[in-house]
């Protein structure tokens, strides 16, 4: 299921009368030469806090939030043009999918916001394939706006 851009796949929600259980990352969202070799979590304590931009050449991301709300952002820098966005929240399960080859981030959009993480670079290595870039380089993508 390997695309080269990023995605995301609703994640199914099975609920019964103990509570929830949601299977976050399967096999099936792989790609075949694909595994995960890392998973981590991420909190923000409050809301509007930015973290991006991102950026490997070789490294797969995966995201679920499992409390609050984030907007997620992705960029191809030598596209900047277009630019993917994700709204996802622990109310409406997504897995966020980023392949390499895009900068990303996100910005919580609730306080207490948590993330569970998926990488198929151990930490020493994804530091070796990381670059960053201001928050701000692609303008204001992160504001929310009125409709």
């Amino acid at each position: 299921m390997k695309k080269n851009i990023p995605f995301t796949k609703t994640l199914d929600v099975f609920t019964d009368d103990r509570g929830i259980f949601v299977p976050i990352l399967q096999k099936d969202i792989l790609e075949d030469n694909l595994e995960i070799k890392r998973i981590y979590s991420v909190y923000n304590y409050g809301k509007g806090i930015i973290r991006g931009f991102h950026f490997h050449e070789k490294e797969w991301k995966y995201f679920s939030i499992v409390n609050g709300a984030a907007k997620f952002i992705a960029i191809n820098p030598d596209e900047p043009e277009k630019i993917f966005s994700f709204v996802s929240s622990s109310h409406k399960q997504n897995l966020i999918v980023i392949p390499p080859g895009f900068a990303n981030g996100w910005i919580s959009l609730e306080d207490n916001t948590i993330l569970v993480c998926g990488s198929t670079a151990i930490l020493e290595k994804s530091i070796e394939d990381d670059k960053r870039f201001d928050p701000y380089k692609w303008g204001d993508v992160w504001s929310v706006k009125p409709r």
